[in-house]
């Protein structure tokens, strides 16, 4: 772990380049065995070295029959760790997990993972012992679409303070160390969960909390409801983004055409100011195929503060809509992706949809690295 030892000053929140990845594979199973009443295993990715599969802050929950949800190899380890994660379920004890991947011990343990690169993974039971936490916390932030951190203490010295303890937002109620209830740590733990960085440590006296923040699905508007958006909603669905589509037909703008999307709304292109709130939204895909529906979209967007704007169709359809919208086209060719997509080939519905989302993919995780990117305010003020 790279955590700064313990020098008796007062603690410190240090934000690091990397970035938590998502809760929302881990849902279905936590539910399952929630209701069950089965307890879980969470594993945390604390600490990365050379070249792995995933970087800190990854998840992966397991169940105790060895289902699992989340992956930290392209399942190469996932074996290995459900003899680890049982032992915790049985015992309830914390226990970190060190792999050496393509390494002379690698190979003799029958891993053979070869990735030239290291992991250490912290599993902690997850069960109706401590209420579900963190995962209960998590989960309902997850769906209220909220901003949340919380802390997993992985070194300790202190026999008060034991590792795997929780540290969570003072609101929550849950039985916690004093020392995790410090304001210096709900300080730290607000600025992670309200931050644009990824995961992080907080030094304290003689213990060291990984700050692990929830990342935020990547909401998606998508303007028109034909047949063709299905496959994006499908592809998006995928990803964990929420997707909320937007139709003026009643036809089109059906719930039961789109099962994976947040929300299918009928509205009049003129009044998409008052039927969404743009300003929740990373990107919007124009796509109606109607010619004055678009336009006014268009209009709607390009006056949003949405930092990605798609616009199906071609170079002359796109140039007759921007020369519509007047003075607003200044505002919206910084934003605007037109044709929207990847030029990845093919012209089918799902050729179409994959190029979009692959265009967005990209737009999305370079965003998130820009926020995360360590700034010369954040070093000063980490001390």
């Amino acid at each position: 772990m790279e955590a700064a030892p313990d020098t008796g000053r007062a603690p410190r929140w240090h934000n690091r380049r990397t970035v938590s990845a998502s809760l929302a594979p881990l849902l279905p199973l936590f539910e399952r065995e929630r209701r069950a009443g089965r307890a879980c295993a969470l594993g945390v990715l604390l600490h990365t070295e050379g070249s792995t599969y995933q970087k800190r802050g990854a998840l992966i929950l397991i169940a105790a029959n060895g289902d699992y949800a989340g992956l930290l190899s392209g399942g190469c380890l996932e074996t290995d760790l459900l003899e680890h994660a049982a032992r915790v379920i049985a015992s309830g004890e914390a226990h970190t997990v060190q792999y050496e991947m393509g390494t002379e011990e690698d190979l003799l343990w029958g891993l053979g993972v070869g990735c030239e690169g290291s992991m250490r993974i912290l599993l902690l039971r997850v069960g109706p012992q401590n209420d579900w936490q963190p995962l209960e916390f998590l989960a309902t932030a997850h769906r209220e679409d909220t901003p949340a951190a919380v802390g997993i203490v992985c070194e300790s010295s202190r026999a008060d303070v034991r590792c795997g303890a929780l540290a969570l937002p003072a609101r929550v109620p849950a039985p916690t160390p004093a020392a995790l209830r410090a304001p210096a740590l709900q300080a730290a733990l607000a600025a992670c969960a309200e931050g644009s960085g990824g995961a992080g440590v907080h030094v304290g006296d003689s213990f060291t909390v990984f700050l692990l923040p929830l990342l935020r699905s990547p909401r998606i508007l998508v303007l028109g409801a034909g047949p063709d958006v299905v496959p994006l909603v499908d592809f998006a669905a995928r990803l964990g983004w929420q997707v909320t589509l937007v139709d003026h037909r009643p036809a089109y703008a059906n719930a039961a055409h789109f099962p994976a999307a947040a929300a299918v709304l009928l509205g009049r292109p003129e009044s998409l100011a008052a039927t969404v709130d743009l300003r929740t939204f990373v990107g919007a895909i124009v796509m109606s195929h109607h010619l004055p529906s678009d336009r006014l979209y268009l209009r709607a967007v390009a006056e949003s503060s949405i930092p990605y704007v798609g616009l199906l169709g071609p170079p002359a359809r796109r140039d007759r809509l921007l020369g519509d919208l007047g003075p607003l086209t200044a505002a919206l060719r910084p934003r605007l992706h037109a044709p929207v997509g990847l030029p990845l080939g093919g012209r089918a519905p799902e050729s179409i949809a994959l190029a979009i989302i692959a265009e967005l993919h990209a737009f999305v995780h370079a965003q998130a690295e820009k926020r995360s990117a360590p700034s010369a305010v954040r070093a000063a003020g980490a001390h």
